[in-house]
């Protein structure tokens, strides 16, 4: 009931919130798929925290493009958005890899399970993160 009301109340958020959705799968598949790809190549020679940090930059670029093109829609403030994109993305990549360190090195969790669950956790919190501070348009 809550979602058919949510799509007569506001067609626009409604079909923002699906598009979020859309774009957040393909973010984490991109993003727990190359994760997955670089530990299984090289996880051995290197700390699996050092491939976080590094696939964290590609799909935080990723996800920019995605929400700035598919899901909000924005016009102009590239770089700007950008920058905003990567606080939001940021503070989560910390906590996810805070988070990380926890269910691997003290739960003993296997680093890719761990990197899923976490990145479950993010796609929620960081909808409202881009809601309102990313790609929040100025009222006129």
């Amino acid at each position: 009931m809550k979602l058919l009301e949510l799509y007569r109340n506001n067609r626009p958020e409604f079909f923002r919130v699906i598009r979020y959705l859309l774009a957040g799968g393909w973010n984490t598949v991109f993003g727990v798929g190359l994760y997955t790809a670089v530990y299984e190549l090289w996880g051995t020679s290197g700390n699996y925290l050092f491939w976080a940090v590094l696939v964290n930059i590609l799909a935080i670029t990723n996800a920019f493009l995605c929400y700035k093109f598919f899901v909000f829609r924005t016009k102009g403030n590239f770089l700007r958005e950008y920058l905003k994109c990567y606080l939001v993305y940021g503070a989560g990549a910390l906590l996810g890899l805070a988070g990380l360190f926890l269910l691997v090195s003290i739960a003993g969790m296997n680093p890719v399970r761990a990197n899923i669950l976490i990145t479950g956790i993010t796609v929620i919190l960081s909808y409202f993160g881009h809601k309102y501070f990313s790609f929040r348009r100025r009222s006129s």
